[in-house]
């Protein structure tokens, strides 16, 4: 741990709360050399403003991100994560209604219970969290609630022995788009901004992409030939905006018949009956046509391509919140 003057004090504005992927942080401070401590929100009574299984990161240097409740709390988990990497113990914390700490009390009235432990090796955690990620599996960390000994399984619903907390890590959410109209430079925007993977489809199109996207996320070929590479598994989604009603309905067609959790098309309710007669007929099946939204996007009113797009990835959040699992203990 460093030295108590060069320990830097929690932000007065919580940017550190806006990150919810901890990995792209955890794999900095690996690279400068960095020791970390790890907090798990493991309990819940009554109402909470964070998931179970929230996480929060603090640095040997004081450096945050991520946030286990609203705020009320941070300060002191960032204090408790401090103090073990210093002398190498986890710490169980109790926060809220009931709990001995009088001076913290939660606004929303629940009780929360946050585990923190050092990281004893953050390269080896920060290099099974990535390899998972770039083979796009789910991994399960489990954490022994009395020694805060992490072990791995690649088994996605691993069960926690007695006195263990088991978290399940899954891939960011893939966004698959089709078009190349302002809404779709708006989606791809606005989903850089909440940590989804983007991935253009636009056949024949510029041979340079939009700006922000890298070159392998950007995909011109035919659709045969993009198919070839496309895999949608079931944390993707997959949106077409190309106003062309042959290639709208390949794409969702193609995407239908994958694992991806949430497809939309872009378009009039005029043209839906049409279009879910099309796809019948293409060979889908009702309950899967339950993952279609015709058309695309949730009901906000939208007019603007912002708006539009604010209403698409609220609609893939949605689903995508529909389909996760409960944390375990």
């Amino acid at each position: 741990m460093t030295t108590e003057d060069t320990i830097s004090p929690l932000p007065e504005w919580p940017e550190y709360g806006l990150v919810e992927d901890l990995l792209p942080t955890l794999t900095r401070w690996t690279t400068v050399g960095r020791r970390a401590a790890l907090a798990t929100l493991v309990g819940i009574t009554g109402s909470s403003p964070r998931p179970m299984g929230s996480e929060m990161v603090v640095a040997d240097n004081g450096e945050v991100a991520g946030y286990v409740s609203g705020g009320c709390v941070e300060a002191a988990v960032m204090h408790e994560a401090l103090a073990s990497l210093a002398d190498g113990l986890p710490r169980t914390l109790d926060y809220g209604a009931g709990s001995p700490v009088l001076d913290i009390q939660l606004t929303c009235g629940g009780r929360i219970t946050i585990f923190v432990r050092a990281i004893t090796d953050l390269s080896v955690y920060v290099s099974r969290l990535s390899e998972a990620r770039k083979d796009r599996r789910a991994l399960t960390v489990l954490t022994n609630l009395k020694t805060g000994e992490m072990r791995f399984s690649d088994a996605e619903h691993t069960a926690a022995a007695s006195g263990e907390f088991a978290k399940l890590h899954e891939p960011p959410t893939r966004l698959i788009l089709a078009g190349g109209d302002p809404v779709t430079l708006a989606i791809l925007k606005l989903a850089r901004s909440m940590d989804m993977e983007t991935i253009l489809l636009r056949p024949l199109g510029p041979e340079q992409g939009p700006p922000g996207l890298s070159a392998a996320s950007y995909d011109r070929r035919n659709l045969d030939r993009a198919f070839e590479k496309l895999l949608p598994d079931r944390w993707t989604a997959v949106y077409t905006l190309t106003h062309d009603a042959f290639t709208d309905l390949r794409i969702a067609e193609y995407a239908l018949k994958s694992a991806a959790f949430c497809v939309g098309i872009l378009g009039s309710r005029r043209k839906i009956a049409s279009r879910v007669d099309a796809l019948r007929k293409a060979g889908i099946p009702d309950a899967t046509l339950k993952r279609l939204h015709l058309p695309a996007g949730i009901e906000i009113g939208a007019r603007s391509p912002v708006e539009i797009a604010v209403s698409i990835l609220a609609q893939i959040t949605a689903s995508r919140n529909a389909t996760l699992p409960q944390v375990t203990r």
